[in-house]
C-alpha cells in the first residue's frame, strides 16, 4: 500500500495522533509500505506524505492525527 495508506491505517486503528518516527517505526514492523530500494521507510518521508495531503492530515504539536 501507498504510505498515506499506510498512515490512515494506523491512525485509524490506534484512535489517537501518532508521531511520525511512530508512524515510520510501525509501517516498517506491519511492512505496510516496501520501498522499491528495499530501505526502511523513514519518519522524513511520512511527515513529508502527511504535509502532502493536508485535507487527509494535520499535525497536532508532535504528533499526526487524522481530518476526520
Amino acid at each position: 500500500m501507498k504510505i498515506e495508506e499506510a498512515v490512515v491505517y494506523l491512525l485509524s486503528t490506534a484512535g489517537c495522533g501518532m508521531s511520525t518516527d511512530t508512524l515510520a517505526r510501525e509501517i516498517n514492523l506491519q511492512e505496510l509500505h516496501l520501498r522499491k530500494d528495499g530501505k526502511p521507510v523513514t519518519s522524513e518521508q511520512v511527515y513529508a506524505c502527511c504535509m502532502r495531503y493536508k485535507e487527509m492530515f494535520v499535525k497536532d504539536g508532535r504528533l499526526i492525527r487524522l481530518m476526520v
